[in-house]
């Protein structure tokens, strides 16, 4: 009797607590062909089989009644989609990720983003940063936003600062060439797996190993360090010195720096002789402009221009104070001979090789209204007292022109 009392108080406990867990073995349904006489006569051995049998009938029904109830649930889900899908003629359409998209269509859509909205893509996943840090993404974003003040002088000393850092990361030198540290750093860049709703379509793409940040050399590089303001280029200011009367009409070459905080510019002038270098903030984009030559201020631009000189041409001309500061460049037109009474018709100022310069924007009578070069053998010209004019340029571009004119003095100038 023991052993029958043992047998049988374990099987309860263990069909009691493990229903909850795992469905009922498929011989559990035989419990119901029990005789009654065996729970009958049990209790007459066991009273207390009364209350087993009663709590196992319970916990039997329960789980045939939600058994039955999830079915019948499961059922009409089923029914019910199939019917609306039937209705409305369409087919279960499953959910697509971006990166299920062909490579054309999704460059598509990256080369109408912002430079912002590629730097969020960008930390997606690998795939997507490989793509949106290339260059021919950026090279349109980089014309658009600076290609009006950064011309080939500007290149060349980005080139001269990419060889630099690169020097200076040679201590650092690991696998295939990369900085150690510039290595560490690549594994931080936000990488994140993006499923696509296809287990075959794509696999290349999710899970691709990560690659190393853009070089120092892509277009992407240069414009980060241009935005952040950690690279100095060189272009030349209008009007340096917040349009100081003494540089009306001028142009001076300066290293600049972006101040993304007031969209503005920080200008460094170079040395005028024994002065420091002058230092000007708050520098607006429109006064800024690419050099149009790539002459050094320090050195004479080679004019190529004085045979096709006809009065009433624009030009620009190289001045300085004296032989130890640089040139800036000075808006003028070309004027007419003494002898020449203006009429177009009878104007021989063209053939003579006397040439005058006029820059209007000085009162008749100052001396800096007028000056004379000669066209056969003109070189630097001038003295210590009226300053050195040096090369000089035709302005042939009516932007170039207007560009000038918009810094026009509201007063003439003494």
């Amino acid at each position: 009797m023991l052993f029958i009392f043992v047998t049988c108080f374990s099987f309860i406990l263990f069909f009691r607590y493990s229903l909850p867990i795992k469905p009922l073995p498929p011989w559990a349904c035989e419990m119901r062909l029990l005789s009654f006489y065996f729970w009958k006569d049990l209790s007459i051995l066991f009273p207390s089989a009364k209350f087993l049998k009663k709590t196992l009938s319970i916990n039997f029904n329960s789980y045939m009644f939600s058994t039955k109830t999830t079915k019948k649930i499961n059922t009409l889900s089923r029914n019910t989609e199939s019917m609306m899908t039937e209705g409305t003629g369409q087919e279960k359409v499953e959910e697509m990720s971006v990166l299920d998209l062909p490579n054309l269509a999704l460059e598509c859509i990256l080369e109408r983003l912002e430079p912002d909205g590629l730097c969020k893509m960008a930390c997606v996943c690998t795939y997507l940063k490989d793509m949106c840090l290339s260059d021919h993404l950026w090279e349109g974003h980089m014309k658009k936003r600076w290609g009006r003040i950064i011309g080939s002088t500007a290149y060349k000393e980005w080139q001269l600062h990419i060889a630099s850092r690169k020097e200076s990361n040679c201590f650092l030198a690991g696998e295939k060439g990369r900085g150690l540290l510039m290595g560490y750093l690549s594994k931080l860049w936000p990488v994140m797996l993006v499923r696509s709703s296809s287990s075959n379509h794509g696999d290349s793409k999710k899970m691709k190993i990560s690659s190393p940040q853009p070089p120092i050399d892509s277009i992407v590089s240069c414009y980060r360090a241009l935005e952040t303001g950690k690279f100095w280029f060189p272009a030349q200011i209008f009007n340096r010195e917040d349009g100081h009367v003494g540089f009306m009409l001028s142009c001076y070459d300066a290293d600049l720096s972006y101040d993304s905080h007031n969209d503005t510019f920080q200008a460094r002038y170079p040395p005028h002789g024994r002065r420091a270098a002058a230092i000007e903030t708050g520098v607006t984009w429109d006064r800024l402009r690419a050099p149009p030559v790539d002459t050094s201020p320090h050195d004479l631009h080679i004019s190529d221009c004085l045979n096709d000189l006809r009065p009433r041409d624009h030009i620009e001309i190289q001045w300085r104070r004296n032989k130890q500061f640089p040139y800036g460049w000075w808006y003028g037109v070309v004027g007419h001979l003494e002898a020449c009474d203006g009429n177009g018709s009878y104007c021989h100022c063209h053939e003579s090789d006397a040439v005058v310069l006029e820059f209007n924007q000085y009162a008749p009578g100052s001396r800096w209204r007028h000056t004379m070069i000669n066209r056969r053998h003109h070189r630097e010209e001038g003295n210590e007292a009226d300053g050195f004019y040096g090369g000089i340029r035709k302005l042939y571009s009516k932007d170039e022109i207007s560009m000038w004119q918009q810094f026009w003095p509201a007063e003439i100038l003494e």
